[in-house]
């Protein structure tokens, strides 16, 4: 177990079991480039999970290889999205959830976090492009960063 510290956060022991929980959770994804987890967690409930993959009855292939490099297919689902999406199948909101992820969100997820009503966003690693979360931060969600502090 990893003992992460996340300034600004008052509860810390069940935010430090979230994110070893997205870190296993992302072991699940068949991508090769970056395995990625989410969580969302609402009143210290596990309301719904998502890893980076494809849709279902897609075949399990992320990423092709073009010139050399392995570049992600258009169709793969990104955790965060995935989490939220199982999350609309439950009877339980994510008004004013937090949600945990092993990376910084695209822009394109921070979309659906700030209209899924989701407050806060946890995550481990930064992404090359920081333009999603510094869209969750114009808009109201607090962005925290986890460090590991093993």
């Amino acid at each position: 177990m990893n003992n992460y510290e996340i300034k600004g956060l008052e509860k810390k022991e069940k935010a430090s079991l979230y994110l070893d929980l997205i870190e296993r959770i992302a072991q699940e994804s068949y991508c090769v480039r970056l395995q990625v987890g989410a969580l969302i967690e609402k009143d210290g409930n596990i309301i719904s999970f998502g890893y980076n993959g494809t849709a279902k009855g897609r075949p399990n292939v992320c990423e092709i290889e073009v010139d050399g490099q392995l570049v992600s297919l258009d169709e793969v689902l990104h955790a965060e999205s995935n989490a939220i999406t199982k999350a609309c199948k439950s009877p339980i909101s994510t008004e004013g959830a937090t949600l945990y992820c092993t990376h910084s969100c695209c822009v394109h997820c921070a979309k659906l976090i700030v209209q899924s009503g989701i407050k806060r966003f946890i995550y481990i690693e930064s992404y090359r492009d920081s333009s999603g979360v510094d869209f969750l931060k114009a808009c109201g969600v607090q962005v925290l960063q986890a460090t590991n502090q093993k």
